[in-house]
């Protein structure tokens, strides 16, 4: 008898347990999310000292305010991710949209993707050189066509068809761009800013994720080269049931490892924190390969990791719960 009574009990304080930690949980979780990177790559505090680096904080202050104003006006993951990487196309500082880098032809071919987490749904564009925003492009893809990929001229048909803001190839060129470009071509030595690629994931009031990725790629790329930015499960990865990601870095290596699925799937199979698994793919799978770069992610449950082996990445992250922060380099900053 006293043992029955004293199995009963122990079973007790463990359903109630467990309970208490159900319950933290769900109270512990962000009614919204928002992550944002602007590249990984060379950054340290000597190099964006001053102005310059102020300006890029400004630029990320401005697009995280830009998206947490849209979630609490409870817009879609989807239409946040969208109109943040708009903003970030739209800004020289980075290398998407306005300011690419040049092909080694001294053009701008620009790349981007972006997926519904909640249909894993997808819509990516690349190669293309006349629509303003590619993002938009991506979204449009997604939204009203029945393919998942278009690239090139086609794309540009496509968009123009379906209304896209057009521009001569010459809008994208910046005097940054094109003196990184001429000092590559004589050969000069030049500090090359390599993965300058934008990308935003959010989780929306409604429970659902999105992630979009929007780059010009590498700096004198040649014969139409494509990295993982537009790829759906290298560059860009969402689905509702894991985590959201944006990668920025070598797209040779992330393609190679299909980086952002990886971690997804790490979520999924292994039960994972999103912190564990964006580091067992970029500090261990990505570093030993020999690649560089990194990711931004966010789990289900509103949880944000960012991980990269390069000397610096811009990021930003806030949720509904009052957690904010703004970084450039190494470690939070």
């Amino acid at each position: 008898m006293l043992k029955s009574t004293i199995s009963y009990l122990i079973i007790l304080v463990v359903v109630f347990f467990v309970s208490c930690q159900t319950d933290q949980v769900k109270s512990e979780k962000p009614e919204w999310a928002i992550i944002i990177h602007g590249g990984a790559g060379g950054m340290t505090p000597e190099r964006y000292s001053g102005d310059l680096g102020e300006k890029y904080k400004k630029s990320l202050e401005i697009a995280l305010s830009l998206g947490v104003k849209s979630l609490k006006n409870n817009n879609s993951a989807l239409d946040v991710v969208e109109e943040v990487i708009t903003y970030l196309e739209n800004d020289t500082l980075f290398n998407s949209g306005k300011g690419a880098v040049f092909t080694h032809s001294k053009t701008v071919e620009l790349d981007a993707s972006i997926m519904d987490g909640a249909t894993l749904n997808a819509g990516a564009v690349a190669g293309i050189k006349r629509i303003k925003n590619p993002i938009k492009a991506a979204r449009m893809v997604m939204d009203k066509s029945p393919h998942v990929f278009l690239a090139g001229e086609g794309a540009e048909v496509f968009a123009e068809e379906s209304g896209l803001e057009m521009v001569p190839n010459s809008y994208f060129f910046t005097k940054k761009r094109l003196q990184q470009i001429e000092k590559t071509l004589n050969k000069e030595k030049v500090e090359k800013e390599k993965h300058g690629t934008v990308g935003v994931v959010v989780l929306d009031s409604k429970g659902n994720m999105a992630a979009g990725t929007s780059t010009g790629g590498i700096s004198n790329k040649r014969f139409g080269r494509i990295g993982d930015s537009p790829i759906i499960g290298a560059g860009t990865y969402a689905d509702n049931s894991t985590c959201g990601i944006s990668a920025t870095g070598q797209g040779e290596y992330f393609i190679r490892l299909a980086i952002a699925h990886s971690i997804s799937d790490l979520l999924k199979y292994k039960k994972i924190s999103i912190q564990e698994a964006a580091d067992q793919i970029i500090m261990k799978e990505l570093t030993q390969l020999g690649g560089s770069g990194g990711v931004i992610c966010l789990d289900a449950h509103g949880n944000e990791a960012v991980s990269f082996n390069t000397k610096g990445m811009f990021r930003a992250f806030e949720n509904s719960k009052g957690k904010r922060w703004i970084s450039m380099f190494g470690k939070l900053n």
